[in-house]
């Protein structure tokens, strides 16, 4: 009589559970080692550079800084999906399922191979993926009573010297599961404690000799609520494609600095520490900032000008087809206009921010920062390389992906109080927010209520042209109707330009428009 086939249930589960210990082995391996070797992130980052702009930014607007936790949900529920199917293959024809199999762990095996870097030794962890979750599915399927791959179990085991595997049994089977089950979920749960980023802030960071002026009080300590003038690094956005922070030591890093220029030169981070540092207070603004968004944030950052270190490699003429091509030790690029990192705005590598060593999420040991433009064309994290060059030779990140090589951060009024659909009562209604005009320099806020006059807001202090500000107005609504209200807000800048009210999206060059924020009067 004919050995009695494994049920579906308990196929798909082996099929689940071998690819999950194998995910896990593989990426506990990769962790030991260098991150950037785990096939789970490199099919993640795979999916990342594959997503169509469209997308990003529903994810991005969606789930904010969430948003790779939910990609690698997602791609992990595929991977559930398609590991099921591979077990149920197996209930059929054990080689279908074995060859599924294999299909899987190639896929990721190609996507760690497009990884910048990467070469034959970085499929180790890939390869034990594959091993584990081959013995994993053969050893469950067995237990669970799959004829052939009880006879591989034995086979294998004779062979060993062992007596050949255990009879097939609902309870065995439960147990195995279980058991690999847990050493499925300890293994990722040390590869992920393995990858976390280490903290910083206890690093020594050395002096400027150009120190910035002192950021004032802001008005913060009058008004609850309402953004704090320098923002906190723990509090600072954080939007990259880096599905794992990467984890350099600053006594092995190195900055290259290459391309047109009259001598390469390569710099240590304790070479860069002896330079002129300065340090420069400056709002950074996210290209993929809605309008009323909060990717924007105004730090304290330590660094050298980049133009110091590009007349250091001899840098030639600027020009409007020129640009710095940066490069970031997970080989993400970015595109910066070249006579930006030479003019008198002070772009920066930097190394510091708000007193203390870059936090690793914010690109330490170093990183650009460049006022006046979206962080996708100024503000590499983790940047290893400099290559002066022109927009026709090389093609950053998300130059290929169709977004502007030259967007000026637009100005722009945030509403931070009333928060939307807020229940107030009738009487003095706050409203505030925080406003900035990177470049120009923040000279008013304007306030409209209920599509009334525009009338000026009250300015906090003024910190410098590339920092943003903070607005008050004190409505009286003591006489208001209840019921729903608008209130708008809209930023003065430079000679007196007011703020554009037509409306865009963040694709390709940043958003436009006026924001309007709905609460009620009770």
């Amino acid at each position: 009589m004919a050995a009695p086939l494994v049920s579906r249930p308990a196929a798909a589960l082996s099929g689940v559970i071998a690819a999950g210990v194998g995910m896990a082995v593989g990426h506990l391996a990769a962790a030991l080692t260098d991150p950037a070797r785990s096939p789970v992130l490199a099919v993640g980052a795979e999916v990342i550079d594959r997503t169509p702009t469209p997308l990003k930014d529903w994810a991005i607007r969606t789930f904010g800084t969430a948003d790779k936790a939910v990609l690698l949900g997602s791609v992990t529920v595929m991977t559930v999906v398609l590991a099921a199917a591979v077990g149920l293959l197996a209930r059929r024809r054990l080689r279908w399922g074995l060859a599924g199999l294999m299909l899987l762990v190639a896929l990721a095996a190609a996507a760690v191979l497009r990884r910048p870097g990467a070469g034959v030794s970085w499929l180790l962890p890939t390869a034990l993926t594959l091993i584990v979750g081959v013995v994993a599915l053969l050893g469950l399927l067995a237990l669970a009573g799959h004829p052939t791959a009880g006879a591989v179990v034995s086979r294998v085991r004779r062979r060993g010297g062992g007596a050949g595997t255990a009879a097939p049994s609902r309870r065995a089977f439960v147990a195995a599961a279980g058991a690999a089950s847990v050493v499925g979920a300890g293994g990722a749960l040390a590869g992920v404690r393995l990858s976390s980023a280490e903290d910083t802030s206890g690093l020594a960071l050395p002096r400027a000799r150009q120190p910035a002026p002192g950021i004032p009080a802001g008005l913060e300590a009058q008004v609850r609520d309402l953004t704090p003038l320098r923002t906190p690094n723990a509090k600072f956005y954080r939007v990259d494609t880096a599905l794992t922070v990467p984890s350099l030591d600053r006594d092995r890093w190195r900055l290259r600095i290459d391309g047109d220029v009259a001598h390469p030169i390569t710099l240590s981070y304790n070479e860069i520490a002896r330079m002129d540092l300065i340090e420069r207070n400056i709002t950074m603004t996210c290209v993929s900032n809605e309008v009323g968004g909060s990717y924007a944030g105004g730090a304290t950052w330590l660094g050298v000008r980049t133009r110091d270190l590009l007349r250091l490699a001899g840098v030639r003429a600027a020009g409007a087809e020129r640009q710095v091509l940066s490069t970031s030790s997970d080989g993400f690029t970015i595109s910066t206009p070249l006579e930006a990192m030479l003019d008198d705005r002070d772009a920066l590598l930097a190394i510091g921010m708000n007193g203390k060593a870059l936090p690793r999420e914010h690109g330490y040991p170093a990183r650009l920062v460049t006022p006046g433009l979206y962080g996708m064309l100024g503000s590499t994290k983790w940047v290893t390389r400099l290559t002066v060059t022109t927009y026709a030779a090389k093609r950053a990140y998300w130059t290929q992906r169709g977004w502007t090589t030259n967007g000026p951060v637009k100005p722009s009024a945030r509403i931070d109080l009333p928060r939307g659909l807020a229940q107030l009562d009738r009487g003095i209604v706050t409203i505030g927010g925080i406003a900035w005009a990177q470049r120009h320099g923040v000279v008013g806020v304007q306030v409209s209520i209920d599509d009334g006059p525009w009338v000026a807001a009250t300015l906090g202090p003024s910190v410098n042209v590339d920092f943003w500000r903070q607005w008050i107005h004190r409505w009286d609504a003591r006489k208001a109707a209840p019921g729903q209200h608008s209130v708008r807000a809209r930023v003065v800048y430079g000679e007196g330009q007011v703020q554009s009210s037509a409306r865009a999206g963040v694709f390709p060059s940043g958003s436009s428009g006026i924001q309007e924020q709905i609460f009620f009067l009770r």
